[in-house]
């Protein structure tokens, strides 16, 4: 099978050739895969994350890395079973799940199986970028200005970004003003903040620059072109599981190892998402699709997304092997809880508990339970937000549902519900959402943790609800009364002399 993207291995120093795809990440959207016809090699395929939209690329396997072409090959030859032609892509550095090889497996074999000669060349293997860095270095390394400011370490927040931060714990914090006022870097600044606030940096003894640095590879790898799945959201959700972390019921009772996972798994729920949803990448045969048995494929993708970031940076590096592999495993456990097709499953279990009265915080298991449902909410919680900002990411999840219904359209597939502009409005599908999945849910937090943001949540959900009905009915009596207009206007053009007597 024909990889649609397939390209040799390039030195740094020379530029990218004018075929290379233009990408979104990993995520390809060419018409030329097996699915919709025979590929053409003239045309140009754009990928994001580690997705494509090509299902040819169903068994690619995608590495990238800076440098170090000759190490890759022989890599390849000795450790790695290529099922179809893959050219030596520069791909994401959280690829290793993917290939099932560890980083210290990685690194003790090249160690072992190259010349001293190699040495310096091997050095530059252990740096894995993600695509859009690497084009960032190549940028740099042949002189062409980058157009992203790199990060500094001592790059400190001001002004009215300090300010807002004061009041974080605010249901009404405005994040799409506060990524604004943090030049777009509203997901570093905001966890780095709340880590700190709990004392989590010093009590984990967390190297600052690790930190910092997982932190802005974290930011880059959510694709700031997606409406919805972006960077701010993430930094959205952190906020709120900030709020829900606040809440008495919570607060009281989890540990700061449970704060911890908490943070970092809101702020990575979404690494490397594509813009499509889970049925798109099965129904198109996608790798990532055949990878996880069509389960829970993109929550397993941003969990290794997640773990291939804390690998590369080291941030655990100084824990005991044990505790780091355990958090990796419960991070997972949190991510995978975002699924929402798995939402009644969790519901059943929650509401379970509730009336039984057997959640005891003081168990770790039903600690995680509940760190799980604070995620979902923290997820969802858009419809809850003052309709002001409930507004502004209704209109955003509701265009990325539209833009996937635009491919499928496209390449003939067939449209997912609720994707087809032609057919859907923003306020039928929020509508449908607060009341089949935002509500049940809400409504069982609520009976949970009985407190003022509970109520204000299923308040301002109840007032969004009826804003988006009055919305409704005012497009429908408008689209009533032009195509009655249209149809005055249609009669009168019919001449006298045409009509019965």
């Amino acid at each position: 099978m024909e990889v649609c993207y397939q390209l040799p291995v390039l030195p740094l120093d020379r530029p990218v050739p004018k075929h290379v795809l233009s990408r979104r990440g990993a995520i390809s959207f060419s018409s030329s895969s097996s699915l919709f016809g025979a590929p053409d090699p003239r045309q140009l395929s754009q990928r994001r994350g580690a997705i494509s939209y090509d299902s040819s690329d169903q068994t690619a396997l995608y590495i990238r890395m800076l440098g170090a072409c000759v190490v890759f090959k022989q890599l390849f030859a000795r450790d790695v079973r290529v099922r179809s032609q893959v050219g030596f892509e520069p791909e994401r550095r959280s690829s290793h799940p993917y290939l099932c090889i560890d980083f210290r497996t990685l690194h003790t074999r090249l160690s072992c199986g190259s010349s001293p000669a190699d040495s310096g060349t091997e050095k530059r293997v252990h740096r894995l970028l993600s695509f859009q860095r690497y084009l960032h270095s190549s940028r740099l390394l042949r002189g062409i200005p980058q157009q992203i400011p790199l990060h500094i370490l001592d790059e400190d927040y001001s002004g009215q970004a300090r300010c807002m931060l004061e009041k974080v714990g605010s249901w009404n914090f405005d994040i799409f003003l506060f990524d604004k006022l943090t030049n777009g870097n509203s997901l570093i600044t905001l966890t780095l903040h709340l880590l700190n606030q709990y004392g989590l940096v010093d009590l984990f003894q967390l190297d600052m620059v690790k930190l910092w640095r997982f932190l802005v590879l974290v930011q880059e790898d959510y694709h700031n072109d997606n409406p919805y799945h972006n960077s701010v959201h993430a930094a959205d959700v952190t906020q709120a599981m900030y709020c829900y972390l606040q809440e008495p019921m919570l607060s009281k009772s989890l540990t700061s190892y449970d704060i911890l996972l908490g943070l970092l798994a809101a702020a990575t729920h979404d690494l490397d998402h594509p813009g499509v949803n889970q049925p798109f990448l099965i129904k198109t045969d996608h790798y990532l699709a055949t990878l996880y048995r069509n389960t829970s494929v993109l929550e397993n993708h941003h969990w290794k997304s997640a773990v291939g970031l804390l690998r590369e940076t080291g941030l655990f590096s100084h824990l005991p092997p044990e505790d780091s592999m355990n958090m990796e495993r419960e991070l997972g456990s949190l991510i995978l809880a975002t699924d929402i097709s798995r939402q009644n499953d969790y519901l059943s279990r929650f509401r379970t508990h509730l009336d039984q009265e057997s959640l005891g915080l003081s168990n770790a298991s039903h600690r995680h339970f509940v760190l799980q449902m604070a995620l979902k909410c923290a997820d969802i919680c858009n419809p809850c937000r003052p309709w002001e900002l409930s507004k502004q990411w209704s209109e955003k999840v509701t265009e990325e549902f539209f833009e996937q219904g635009d491919i499928e359209k496209k390449h003939k597939l067939q449209v997912s519900p609720l994707c087809d502009r032609e057919t859907n409005t923003v306020g039928n599908i929020q509508i449908g959402f607060m009341t089949y999945v935002a509500e049940p849910l809400f409504g069982e937090w609520a009976r949970f943790s009985d407190t003022r943001l509970s109520q204000t949540m299923l308040g301002h959900m109840g007032l969004n609800k009826a804003s988006w009905g009055g919305l409704q009915a005012e497009q429908t009596a408008i689209s009533e009364e032009t195509e009655t207009s249209a149809r005055g206007s249609r009669s009168k053009e019919i001449p006298q002399g045409s009509r019965k007597s």
